[in-house]
């Protein structure tokens, strides 16, 4: 998070508020921090903090425990975290300790993670259920499962009697941002929106794709971000494969490549692709399908409104794509039928977007009792509609086969519509063609 300043102590402790209003006064919630992860014997993945955690913390240290415990007396938020130790923080920087926590974080309580076996189990006794995230941790699920059942097993004992997932309580929370919120994920956006454009200023015929992956990556370094997921560089056919990541293949001259890339910004995701020719123009071919797909993407942010249903976006962009494909010949038949039996879904697989937020995929329901949930202000989803010709498409002509093409942005609804937070970066072909003429002259 953006340092542990007063706004944001304020608002980690209003999260957790409405959490322990939400859990009831019989309930315990126990969210243990995301392990760390093995890369290679004694090295370690980059540490990410779990969402969840952050979200009511803004703490970024592994091996902690937030425990909330409505109507106690001593203070309902709790947390236990790693001892000062000047011996490892000379290996692996510093650590906040429990005698700073309470006042840096704003919780009542914090106490070493060492002490947790004897104060938790305190905790657990008289509550009747417990509010958790089942396997985010496998080695800390069973020790409190292990607590509960010693609980269980005492003469007198009074334990927990159920365990539920903590998403059942907080996804719907984290579903509507906040101000604050959509300020970190607008600066993730612009931070991204500038890394696209490094891409489609320094893409030649000749480079390979992990070139392009290094400026953006690069972008997002510069300026305080860092990948929100594994970027995608598919120059070719390598485009037509929905989650490439080899990155490795030389681009050639006449393809097109597909980046789809996002920053993350103290904790808050970006979602961005654009497609864009390696040689500066668009063939007459990757044209006609490049405009299709951006049509879609506006036949689907016309329904991105309050009181739309989140799937009329997927509706309107699939009917629009379908009647570009039937136009141009790559499908074959009525628009009735070819709607009724989703032929669009051999050259557009996937859905039109997903909730956008501390995750790239962020959590919250997309049904409610069955029907597409209607959109309301606060929420952020992505709205990406594609087409990807396969290069083995033998009943296809060969003048399509191999374009991969995806258009991405991020979007927020309002109270009277959307905002679309991408919509600075170049989408159109006319658009891109331009940036990346005016990025060779001034390179020339």
């Amino acid at each position: 998070m953006p340092g542990l300043t007063a706004e944001w102590r304020r608002i980690h402790a209003s999260r957790r508020a409405r959490l322990l209003a939400g859990a009831g006064a019989d309930a315990i919630v126990v969210l243990p921090a995301a392990p760390e992860r093995v890369r290679s014997r004694d090295t370690l993945h980059p540490y990410r903090q779990d969402s969840d955690f952050l979200y009511l913390t803004g703490f970024l240290e592994p091996e902690s425990v937030l425990v909330l415990v409505p109507g106690r007396k001593h203070g309902e938020a709790i947390l236990f975290c790693r001892e000062r130790d000047p011996a490892r923080e000379g290996w692996d920087g510093p650590r906040l300790g429990p005698e700073r926590a309470g006042e840096a974080l704003a919780v009542d309580d914090a106490y070493p993670i060492a002490d947790i076996d004897d104060i938790l189990p305190g905790l657990l006794e008289g509550r009747s259920r417990v509010y958790y995230p089942l396997g985010l941790d496998a080695g800390f699920d069973l020790k409190l499962i292990g607590w509960v059942n010693r609980l269980r097993g005492r003469a007198g004992g009074n334990a927990p009697q159920e365990f539920l997932q903590l998403g059942h309580l907080l996804d719907e929370q984290r579903l509507f941002k906040s101000e604050a919120e959509i300020r970190l994920l607008q600066q993730a956006v612009d931070i991204t929106i500038a890394a696209h454009r490094a891409a489609m200023a320094t893409v030649r015929p000749g480079q390979h794709e992990y070139t392009l992956q290094a400026e953006i990556e690069r972008e997002f370094r510069r300026n305080g971000a860092q990948p929100a997921y594994a970027s995608i560089v598919g120059a070719g056919s390598n485009g037509c494969i929905l989650h490439y990541g080899a990155n490795a293949s030389r681009i050639r001259k006449g393809d097109l490549v597909l980046v789809d890339a996002g920053a993350e910004y103290h904790g808050y995701a970006a979602d961005v692709s654009r497609t864009f020719p390696a040689n500066g123009r668009f063939s007459k071919e990757q044209r006609a399908l490049h405009d299709l797909v951006c049509a879609a993407q506006q036949a689907a942010l016309a329904q991105a409104q309050p009181g739309q249903p989140y799937a009329a976006m997927h509706t309107a962009a699939v009917a629009t794509l379908s009647e570009g494909l039937l136009s141009l010949g790559l499908l074959k038949g009525r628009l009735e039928d070819v709607l009724a039996n989703e032929a669009c879904t051999r050259f557009y697989p996937h859905k039109t977007g997903h909730w956008l937020g501390l995750d790239v995929h962020d959590v919250g329901e997309y049904r409610i009792d069955g029907a597409s949930r209607l959109l309301e202000p606060g929420m952020v989803f992505t709205v990406e509609p594609g087409l990807y010709i396969p290069p083995d498409a033998a009943d296809v002509p060969a003048k399509w086969r191999g374009i991969g093409i995806r258009i991405e942005d991020d979007v927020l609804v309002t109270r009277t519509g959307h905002r679309v937070l991408s919509a600075a970066l170049e989408r159109s072909a006319d658009e891109v063609e331009a940036l990346m003429a005016q990025a060779r002259q001034a390179s020339a």
